[in-house]
């Protein structure tokens, strides 16, 4: 067996910065264009949702643009005429807007979905 070590100084270490675009859309998942922007004060809202293993979300919609990244486990999205988006992590999401959708774990981890929601102040960012 033959061993090699490596030195690296501190100026050797990459310092490359990666801008990745996951998505970027007029469009929701589902085919259907984005609305426009409401008038009112915009308020940005980011949640980190998880989802446990086997756990079905009720129907609900979204009265604004809302987008995520889903970050660990599996995720499938379903509206209300049956169509599915099945995700896995590191896969992206534009969301549906006023559409009635529900999300279910279908795996055996939580799911980890982080979703940033294009609100305006005082109005909620789900309707169930």
């Amino acid at each position: 067996m033959i061993l090699f070590t490596l030195s690296v100084s501190a100026e050797q270490i990459e310092t490359t910065i990666i801008s990745q675009t996951l998505v970027k859309s007029t469009n929701s998942w589902d085919g259907s264009q984005l609305l426009s922007y409401p008038e009112g004060q915009p308020e940005v809202t980011i949640l980190k949702i998880t989802i446990p293993a086997g756990v079905t979300l009720p129907l609900h919609q979204h009265p604004f643009i809302n987008a995520g990244v889903l970050i660990k486990g599996e995720l499938t999205v379903v509206n209300k005429a049956g169509k599915k988006l099945i995700m896995t992590a590191g896969d992206p999401i534009v969301e549906l807007v006023n559409k009635w959708h529900f999300g279910e774990n279908s795996g055996n981890v939580p799911a980890e979905i982080i979703v940033f929601y294009a609100g305006i102040k005082g109005q909620p960012i789900t309707i169930k």
